[in-house]
């Protein structure tokens, strides 16, 4: 896990002086995203569109409402931004957003999240200029962040969303690290099947974790050039092995069916009741707002004051 944590910490510095966005020698504003493509925009954005929870949670964080935002499907808009939101159009979900809708709200740039987007880019670019985003790491994050400021005319704001998002590391790890009772590993798991997903290293909560002195059992990616996958199945035999001291659980409309396991009851986490289920945001966390609360979740949840 150190050679991760050493090409995040270095990702932090780099990404943050990073020369892929800013003004053209024309005064239009020249973007490069995820895609490698690049985007120019005669004046900064005011009508954005977010196929992406990032999207809409940026672009609040930076002072601009959507003007249409996907969904998680039936679970709806996120809790967090929903007020916020009151109005605004719905795509529907965001792996199969609704273009004649998108279209119909005339937004003068989409923030999308790559993956999702990548069979309908063309149709997507030929309503407004697409911003496309990895939005998996703490890198991505920041660097995702700077590029929507950029976009959105802001960024000194954007900047300064990055600057205090990292100032309050030290802060957490600092008393991560003189708790005589702390817990040392975790893992984050969802899914409602018989078998859990667990998340490696590299996504941005359990980065986060690792940041902040937790061993994420979950442990490094194959591919951490590609940030795909973002984890796998594990059986609950394996994960007994691990056997971290505390479990995080991403919610799902159905019951776990993993926690029905005969062996569910004896992992140490269960044992000592630190089993937490956290919000939804914890899975799409790369925007300023969520990423933020997060962080106050930790704090919550694994480094409350101990008892005297």
């Amino acid at each position: 896990m150190v050679s991760l944590r050493k090409r995040i910490a270095t990702g932090l510095l780099v990404v943050l002086l990073s020369a892929g966005s800013g003004w053209a020698d024309n005064h239009t504003i020249r973007l490069t995203d995820d895609r490698g493509e690049t985007l120019r925009l005669s004046a900064a954005a005011t009508r954005p569109a977010a196929i992406s929870t990032f999207g809409a949670d940026v672009a609040l964080a930076l002072g601009t409402v959507p003007v249409a935002v996907t969904d998680y499907g039936l679970q709806g808009v996120p809790e967090y931004l929903a007020p916020h939101l009151n109005g605004v159009r719905g795509l529907g979900p965001r792996h199969q957003p609704n273009l004649e809708v998108l279209s119909s709200v005339q937004p003068d740039l989409v923030i999308a999240i790559r993956r999702y987007t990548e069979k309908d880019g063309d149709q997507i670019e030929t309503i407004a200029p697409l911003l496309a985003l990895d939005l998996i790491t703490i890198q991505d994050s920041l660097r995702a962040v700077d590029l929507a400021g950029q976009a959105l005319g802001k960024p000194e704001k954007a900047a300064a969303l990055n600057t205090r998002f990292l100032g309050r590391f030290p802060s957490l790890a600092e008393r991560n690290k003189h708790r005589s009772t702390k817990t040392k590993t975790v893992a984050l798991l969802t899914s409602g099947s018989e078998t859990p997903f667990i998340y490696y290293d590299h996504f941005l909560p359990t980065a986060l974790l690792e940041r902040l002195g937790f061993d994420n059992v979950g442990g490094e990616p194959p591919n951490p050039d590609s940030g795909i996958p973002l984890g796998y199945r594990i059986s609950l035999e394996a994960l007994l092995e691990l056997n971290p001291d505390a479990i995080l659980l991403l919610p799902t409309s159905r019951q776990r069916a993993f926690t029905m396991n005969p062996i569910w009851p004896y992992l140490k986490a269960v044992r000592t009741d630190q089993v937490y289920e956290v919000p939804q945001y914890w899975k799409e966390g790369a925007g300023p707002i969520a990423r933020s609360r997060i962080l106050d979740d930790i704090q919550r949840l694994l480094l409350t004051p101990e008892p005297e």
